[in-house]
């Protein structure tokens, strides 16, 4: 949808970050603030691209080239360290325990 022009860039990023968080309950999360879990996406936007289609949907997109979960890299220059550094989140900011 970015590059079709019907989103913004910006408006794509608070949709997916702060707006989220803040809808869910997250707290520390969703925003770059210090004390704040840093769960932080490095994307260069000159090569990303979905390779995943409807019929082969199992495929990495390209351009991204760090995450980072919990201010652990699970992508460092643009490969998977196999790190498992997050938890699922609930509601309300609570992570799930499995129970």
């Amino acid at each position: 949808m970015l590059d079709e022009g019907l989103l913004t860039l910006p408006y794509t990023v608070r949709s997916m970050t702060g707006l989220a968080a803040d809808f869910l309950g997250w707290s520390e999360r969703g925003y770059l603030r210090e004390g704040y879990m840093a769960d932080i996406t490095v994307l260069n936007l000159q090569t990303l691209d979905d390779l995943a289609t409807y019929e082969n949907p199992h495929q990495y997109s390209r351009g991204t080239v760090h995450v980072l979960v919990n201010g652990v890299f699970a992508i460092r220059d643009g490969e998977a360290t196999m790190a498992l550094a997050g938890r699922p989140l609930v509601r309300g900011g609570g992570a799930f325990d499995g129970e």
